[in-house]
């Protein structure tokens, strides 16, 4: 497992790269929600998402040790990461992404130079291709989440959380691979225990909330979830230990849960953000939380959305 000493360590390596997002607040969706809500606005972070900080920490290390050549399995944000992250260092990239990527984050690829092959339209069809590819090129692959350094790397989010609200009581924060909620988790236990951590799922992408249940992986077929950033098929190897030992609960949300949250968040306070971030609010909207006027924090994980998608997220935000 990853320690609080690796992510204070990643938030070193990573610190000229990526950006300390900023806290935002509206008192509307705090009166609705009944608690105090705070809103981790990561999809302000460079490439549009927490991917970033991840993919930062992981290629610094394996360029410093003379990689020359990187792959990476993803729907998105963490090729885009990648692709920038070896762009920085002139390292070639090559991202396996599904058939059904969306247009912004295919763009966003080729412009920092990523090397894009499409390949199937599940996690399980993807990350063996682009392992193959990365023996092939004799570089690097880079997990999107089941790997020490990507987890520390999302870990630095958790301190920049208990710098920026002081006395929080909650943290929410979405579910894919477990990547994002191990890092925020070990970060935020290690630091303060007492907050509680609490991890949200698609009804209907649930994988880890029934590994969690049953204290084992247990591996789904695919979903067509609008949470696209969350359709892995299984938590991974090495971050489904850490949510067994810290996490305090994991929840549902049903996909017009999702977008209710996703119009409101657009609609009220103006901010795009993608229906993934979209969970952590509709958590937070829809009564999932035990808790009442209290500091609770939403991770929003991202903001890349195509717009000619957006249309089919928005419904009446009236509560």
């Amino acid at each position: 497992m990853i320690s609080l000493s690796d992510i204070v360590a990643a938030k070193e390596r990573i610190k000229e790269i990526t950006y300390v997002t900023p806290i935002l607040k509206s008192d509307q969706l705090s009166h609705i929600c009944g608690n105090q809500i705070f809103l981790k606005s990561e999809h302000l972070q460079k490439t549009g998402s927490f991917k970033i900080r991840g993919a930062a920490n992981k290629v610094i290390g394996a360029v410093q040790e003379g990689a020359q050549y990187v792959t990476a399995a993803s729907s998105g944000n963490h090729g885009q990461a990648v692709a920038y992250i070896a762009n920085q260092f002139n390292v070639p990239a090559t991202i396996v992404v599904p058939e059904d990527i969306s247009y912004c984050k295919e763009n966003a690829i080729k412009a920092y130079n990523g090397k894009i092959e499409k390949c199937g339209t599940t996690s399980a069809e993807r990350l063996p291709r682009a392992k193959e590819i990365a023996n092939q090129e004799n570089g690097v692959y880079i997990p999107p989440y089941d790997d020490p350094f990507i987890m520390a790397g999302q870990g630095t989010i958790g301190l920049e959380i208990l710098d920026q609200v002081q006395d929080a009581d909650a943290v929410i924060v979405p579910i894919g691979g477990g990547g994002l909620i191990s890092g925020i988790l070990t970060a935020i236990k290690e630091s303060k225990p007492s907050i509680k951590v609490i991890g949200v799922e698609p009804e209907i992408a649930n994988d880890t909330f029934l590994s969690f249940q049953n204290k084992q992986i247990i591996s789904l077929t695919g979903t067509n979830t609008i949470a696209d950033g969350l359709r892995t098929n299984q938590p991974g190897d090495l971050t489904f230990p850490v949510l067994l030992k810290y996490l305090d609960d994991i929840v549902l949300v049903s996909e017009d849960e999702i977008r209710k949250a996703f119009s409101f968040v657009m609609e009220r306070m103006k901010q795009l953000i993608e229906p993934s971030s979209a969970t952590t609010i509709a958590t937070a909207m829809f009564g999932k939380l035990p808790l009442q006027g209290k500091k609770v924090v939403t991770v929003v994980s991202g903001g890349n959305v195509d717009l000619d998608k957006i249309s089919n997220f928005i419904v009446d935000t009236q509560i």
